[in-house]
């Protein structure tokens, strides 16, 4: 991945395109060569990359300082009787948006979220956690799907993105999807898996446009928020939900993405704090609060770097950015940079959290993809 240079779009005016069927630009009137593109066949659709979504952090920077910061909350537990059903998507406006985030739903995972950072504050990823079946079989299945990457060989490709092998990838993992969860899930709560699997499948990236970001990635935290409200997992798992499982898919989600080369889903640019996760930013700076030597400045000693990355998940995803990009940290990640300024981690967590809130979990392009259920209500 190379590093974008080019400074975000002016959002402010049109795009100018040179696409009329007749022959002169219906803009300015010169001569075109583009024929008209077809209608769109899904005029609600928005496309994950449209330039709302890829304004830089000045714009929405008041508006991310007077969020509150999102507290914990205990999970609702699921009670039977069950009526488990296939999960569908809701949100197709920013009226849409404005219902989920009102909604008890909305603030009991964004509340399951933060109890999940703060289930690893102060904690190295090898400290001793509680370690459950359920966890350990989650974390097996992850371990199955790494494999099936070594199994599958990669399809000749010139493009820079987009390995067709990784299709094959995805397919096996979804016909497997099911009997994953089995693997789990208690007896009672088989039929569950009509509303798992869909949130499981969808963590890993989209087979057809080969790509993954930060969606996806809320897929697999909400894949664990329904297995928290089902009881599968527990509170006392949280702790290993982070340093275990979560820990596990990202070496799974690296290793798809350079493997096949995913295309970024919905990539800021420099303006984002990586082109494909955002997740382990708000764990990895909770992991560092109050530590005796690291301070968020820290990012830039190679030392620290190399020394600790493997018991830091921000740090491991600052080394993973720089083996990847090119070129002066400062150009290509100038959001991570200036976080770096920042005096205290806890501050870095705080922000981050909110950050996730409005630009991920408020962002249409985004959240267009997220599917409700009964388990995940639409309220």
């Amino acid at each position: 991945m190379e590093p974008d240079h080019n400074p975000p779009p002016n959002t402010s005016t049109p795009f100018h395109h040179h696409h009329d069927g007749a022959g002169t630009c219906v803009n300015c009137g010169g001569p075109t060569a583009f024929p008209t593109p077809p209608p769109d066949p899904n005029p609600n659709y928005i496309p994950i990359r449209a330039p709302a979504v890829n304004l830089p952090p000045a714009n929405n920077r008041e508006i991310i300082i007077r969020t509150p910061v999102p507290q914990s909350q205990r999970i609702i537990p699921l009670t039977p009787p069950f009526h488990f059903h296939t999960p569908t998507k809701k949100i197709h406006s920013q009226s849409d948006i404005d219902q989920f985030h009102s909604s008890p739903t909305c603030h009991n995972f964004l509340g399951f979220i933060v109890s999940l950072s703060e289930s690893v504050r102060s904690h190295k990823l090898s400290d001793p956690c509680h370690v459950s079946p359920p966890v350990s079989a989650i974390v097996s299945v992850l371990q199955t799907l790494i494999s099936y990457v070594d199994e599958i060989p990669l399809a000749p490709q010139t493009s820079r993105y987009g390995n067709l092998a990784y299709r094959t990838w995805h397919e096996r993992m979804s016909c497997d999807a099911e009997s994953f969860m089995l693997q789990f899930l208690p007896t009672d709560l088989h039929s569950a898996t009509v509303e798992l699997v869909p949130y499981f499948t969808d963590s890993f990236g989209n087979s057809s446009r080969i790509d993954y970001g930060t969606g996806h990635e809320t897929n697999f935290a909400a894949w664990l928020y329904c297995l928290a409200r089902l009881g599968v997992v527990k509170e006392e798992d949280y702790q290993a939900l982070v340093s275990r499982v979560f820990v596990k898919y990202l070496e799974l989600m690296r290793k798809l993405q350079i493997t096949y080369c995913l295309e970024p889903a919905g990539s800021h640019g420099v303006w984002g704090l990586d082109d494909y996760h955002f997740l382990p930013f708000i764990f990895g700076s909770s992991q560092l609060i109050d530590h005796k030597y690291m301070k968020p400045k820290s990012i830039h000693n190679e030392d620290i770097l190399e020394n600790f990355s493997n018991e830091y998940l921000y740090l491991s995803c600052i080394i993973f950015i720089k083996k990847v990009k090119k070129g002066v940290f400062a150009e290509h990640s100038p959001m991570l940079d200036d976080i770096s300024g920042v005096p205290n981690w806890n501050k870095v967590n705080s922000g981050l959290l909110k950050m996730y809130k409005i630009e991920v979990l408020q962002k249409v392009p985004i959240m267009q993809h997220f599917l409700f259920g009964s388990i995940i209500q639409w309220q």
